[in-house]
C-alpha cells in the first residue's frame, strides 16, 4: 500500500486535485454523465465535499451547462442537452470546413441507409424490439442492440452536422461565436 493509499488518498486523486480546480473537476464529471446524478455522488466522483460541489453546481446551472431535476425528493444534475448539442456543433465548426461537413453528412447518411437495407427496418427501435423478441438468440439480440445505438448515434451525429451546414455561413462570418 503506498502512503497516498494509506492517508485515504489515491495518487489519482492527488494528482487530479494538482492539476485541476474543484471547479474544473466537478464540471469534468458532471459533463460526463449520462444518468442524473446527485450532488454526494459527483462530490465523491470530482473529490469534493458536497457542499462545494454543490455551490460548484449552482454556478454551473447559472452559467447554463449543467441542468437540475428533482428525483425522489433529491436535486440530481446532469449536462444541460442545448448547452451539450451547441458545443458539439461548435467544435464541427472548429475543425471541419463546409465541404467536409456535407462529405459527413453523406457518409452518416449513407451508414443509415445501409442499416436500413441490412436490417430491412426504418428506425433503429425496431431492432430494440427484434432484439427483445423470444426466437432471437442472445448473439442475435446484443447485434441488433448494437446496431441500434450505432444507427442512433449516426442519426445524432448527422443532426448536428446538419446543424453547422445550415448555420455554417452565419457563424464562420463572425469568428466569435465558434470561440469559447
Amino acid at each position: 500500500m503506498s502512503e497516498d493509499e494509506a492517508d485515504g488518498e489515491a495518487s489519482w486523486e492527488r494528482t487530479w486535485k494538482e492539476h485541476a480546480s474543484a471547479f474544473d473537476r466537478v464540471k469534468s464529471v458532471t459533463m460526463t454523465l449520462t444518468d442524473p446524478r446527485p450532488a454526494p455522488w459527483i462530490a465523491e466522483e470530482a473529490v469534493v465535499s458536497p457542499n462545494t460541489a454543490r455551490d460548484h453546481l449552482d454556478r454551473l446551472i447559472d452559467l447554463g451547462v449543467v441542468t437540475p431535476i428533482e428525483k425522489d425528493g433529491t436535486r440530481h444534475y446532469y449536462p444541460d442537452p442545448l448547452y451539450t448539442r451547441l458545443r458539439d456543433v461548435r467544435e464541427l465548426l472548429r475543425e471541419r470546413t463546409k465541404r467536409e461537413l456535407s462529405e459527413q453528412a453523406a457518409q452518416l447518411k449513407n451508414d443509415i441507409a445501409v442499416w436500413e437495407a441490412e436490417y430491412d427496418a426504418d428506425s433503429p427501435d425496431i431492432l430494440r424490439e427484434r432484439a427483445a423478441a423470444d426466437d432471437t438468440t442472445a448473439d442475435q439480440a446484443y447485434e441488433l442492440v448494437q446496431a441500434a445505438s450505432d444507427w442512433e448515434l449516426a442519426r445524432y451525429r448527422l443532426s448536428l452536422v446538419q446543424d453547422a451546414i445550415e448555420n455554417y455561413d452565419t457563424w464562420m462570418s463572425d469568428s466569435s461565436s465558434v470561440t469559447v
